[in-house]
């Protein structure tokens, strides 16, 4: 039989719009934060109540970006985050919101707000192991409500290739007994597949030319990992399951793997 892993039924049937967490707005997240928008809107065409998405990024939109990101020459120098949502709310009717700042804030522990699912959309391993290192301490086993964290999805990419991720913060994700499939209540996140500390990082700064920054990663790597791991979130939510957990990408060979819960 076939595994699959069934999605938290809370995501299914809400009172309210899930909370949604993207971290990072650029290159990856700007198209990741389009996508939701998109999806938000066909949800509630379903009678789902939709998405409530709060996007982090302490970065402000320069000249490189343009083209490559989903930035435009009106928006230079603003907070990347505050010109996506603004954007959004405008052409959706979205009332979704935007901190100028990085997440985890680690001098604000006990006071930051969590979500139901978290995207991280960003370029260093530091980020991945702060955000993992807050998390690891939330996944308790109350009762499930907009605050609680259930799935982290994580993109990742270097110029032409890439990766996306998604898996489960709680303990276990409760599972319907099938005659069908065999349900997998739990799948690791990113830092529990990867071992960042044989991870050479490498900050390389920001591009100074669109250019440049295609030096560093193709232009259309991030839109193609963005609208795969949003697809994946799409049918968890529509159907309420998903035999795959994320996917690699290699634009070199046109080839797109599936990887298996």
């Amino acid at each position: 039989m076939k595994k699959v892993h069934f999605t938290e039924n809370y995501l299914l049937n809400p009172h309210h719009p899930v909370t949604v967490f993207v971290i990072g707005a650029g290159g990856t997240g700007s198209q990741v934060i389009t996508n939701l928008a998109r999806m938000s809107m066909a949800l509630r065409a379903l009678g789902h109540p939709g998405l409530h998405v709060t996007v982090f990024d302490p970065d402000t939109v320069s000249t490189a970006n343009i083209g490559r990101q989903l930035f435009s020459e009106t928006e230079l120098g603003l907070n990347k985050a505050t010109a996506l949502v603004t954007r959004i709310n405008h052409f959706f009717g979205y009332s979704w919101s935007a901190e100028a700042k990085r997440y985890p804030d680690v001098r604000q522990k006990e006071e930051m707000e969590t979500a139901n699912l978290f995207i991280t959309c960003t370029d260093n391993v530091r980020s991945r192991l702060a955000l993992w290192k807050f998390l690891k301490g939330l996944s308790g086993k109350g009762p499930v409500d907009h605050r609680t964290p259930l799935y982290w999805m994580d993109f990742g990419n270097s110029q032409t290739k890439g990766q996306v991720l998604v898996g489960t913060l709680r303990e276990k994700i409760v599972q319907p007994s099938s005659q069908e499939y065999i349900p997998v209540p739990r799948m690791n996140v990113i830092t529990e597949e990867v071992d960042y500390s044989q991870v050479r990082e490498v900050d390389s700064g920001p591009s100074c030319s669109l250019a440049e920054a295609l030096g560093k990663q193709d232009l259309f790597i991030n839109s193609t990992l963005a609208h795969i791991g949003c697809n994946l979130l799409w049918k968890m939510f529509k159907e309420g399951k998903t035999a795959y957990r994320g996917a690699y990408v290699n634009l070199d060979s046109m080839k797109t793997t599936g990887i298996p819960v």
